[in-house]
Order: C-alpha cells, then structure tokens, then sequence
C-alpha cells in the first residue's frame, strides 16, 4: 500500500529513541549548500532513516541514480561508521532533462535522499563521505564529510520530512493485474519494444535501466501500434548481449511511481 505525505502524520510507529540531530550546513558549491538530518527513529528491526538534504537553487541540479549521459553518480561511503552494517538510498522519481545533445534524469532545487540504515547497536556513529553531481552553469563533483551520532531523541520535523521523501520513491506493483507486459529487443532498429497492459501508466513517464546502467536507454517514444512504447538503446548496442537480461521499467501513475523488472526477449 502506497503511503502518501499527508497521511504520514497519522503514521504511529513502536520505535526506539534515536539521535534526534542534523549536522551543520556544508557549502559544496557556489550556491549550494548540504547537510546530513535524522529520522529519529530505530524500528524493531535495527533500521532507521537519515537524508541527504540539499539546499539549491531551482536552476541547479543533482542527479538519480542512473545519472544518464552526462551526469555524475551519488556516491556515499558509510565505512567510517561504528554500528553501521547497512545502507541503502530510497531514490525518488526524478525529472528528465533532456535536450538535442544528451538525455540525464535529475533533481532541481531543494532535494532530500532519504537513506535507510542496518544498525547492529543501540547506539551508533554516523560517519558518510558524500560525494554528488551538482550542476548549474558548470558541474562539479560536489563533496562533504558529515558525522552524527545515533544515541538519542526522535526528530519529528526531519523524520516527517524524510518520509516525504520516501513516499515520492518507486515501489513494487502489487497488483496481480500487470502493468507492463513482454520487453523485446528489435536489433534492427535498436529498440525496445515495451508492451503496456495497464492503462494507468503514463507511457511517457518510463525508465528503462539495467542494474548497472549500461547500455543506457532513451527517452520513451511513441508507436503506431497500440499499447506499445519505443525505448532506444543508446551506444554501442553490437558489443551488448540483451536477451534474457533483466531491466528495471520505472514510470507513474495516478497512484504515484511503480517499478518493475522484465527480462529483455528477442523480437522476432
């Protein structure tokens, strides 16, 4: 079940006492400032919830996961950390910004990646190198070392705001109905063929991406066919076996952002 921000106040959770805290703002590029928040909260399980949060202006941007054509990867490194077992970004669904030239999927402005950690203690020592892709007029790897200790009260302000950012990320379709049906490689034109079961989905909203971004598909097009959408496969598509591979499909709907995971078939 999707949870959305507004309902997110009426969430009660049993949970722990956590560092309620959030390290000084770090400025990273002109204009552009970072700083580490804390949900405030360990669940049962050991997991609680940090953000990496930018302060931006709209004209500025960082990138998703799968940065595209010209962006620069998020890297974080929790190595330092004592308690620490775990880590893992909760990526919301990003903006395409695309032009004649490259396509990349990004995030303007004010952002926050929310981050879930493993704990293995009580009590734990936050130590993250952040490095990110931050461009305006130019790009720079834009870099900061926060550290914050997990041995106190819960933040509900940051915790709050955490969870939104949260629930702006994909999740899995759970419906027995499936949204999205075979993906098939044509090679001939070097495309994807991706057969919409659902009318819910926006065809134009798709993602297509492998594990590890490679190759990179484009930008979805439109077909002459109903219920079906064009991805190009960018690159040097001959040095790429597709078939059997599996690609993860993000795109929305009224009900918020989905993914899924089909293997790559071979159209005949």
């Amino acid at each position: 079940m999707r949870i959305y921000p507004k309902a997110i106040l009426l969430l009660s959770l049993i949970a722990t006492p956590l560092a309620a805290a959030e390290t000084p703002w770090q400025t990273v590029a002109p204009g552009v400032t970072m700083r580490l928040v804390s949900a405030g909260t360990v669940k049962p399980d050991g997991t609680t919830w940090v953000g990496v949060e930018l302060n931006m202006p709209q004209n500025t941007k960082t990138y998703w996961r799968i940065p595209g054509e010209t962006g620069l990867p998020t890297q974080l490194d929790f190595a330092g950390s004592q308690g620490v077992t775990g880590d893992a970004i909760s990526w919301p669904y990003p903006e395409r910004d695309q032009s004649e030239r490259y396509l990349d999927y990004v995030y303007r402005g004010p952002t926050l990646l929310p981050v879930q950690l493993t704990l293995d203690a009580a009590t734990a020592q936050i130590e993250v190198a952040v490095v990110m892709g931050v461009c305006s007029d130019i790009c720079v790897p834009a870099q900061a070392k926060f550290s914050l200790p997990v041995d106190g009260a819960k933040d509900m302000p940051n915790g709050l705001r955490i969870r939104q950012a949260v629930a702006m990320a994909p999740i899995a379709w759970a419906d027995a109905a499936q949204p999205i049906g075979d993906v098939q490689y044509r090679a001939a034109d070097q495309m994807l063929l991706v057969h919409v079961t659902n009318p819910a989905v926006d065809p134009d909203s798709l993602i297509v991406a492998t594990a590890d971004g490679a190759p990179f598909f484009g930008a979805p097009q439109k077909s002459p066919e109903p219920d079906l959408v064009l991805i190009p496969v960018l690159g040097k598509t001959h040095e790429i076996n597709l078939e059997n591979r599996p690609v993860q499909l993000t795109f929305t709907t009224d009900m918020g952002a989905y993914e899924i995971t089909r293997p790559v078939q071979t159209a005949e």
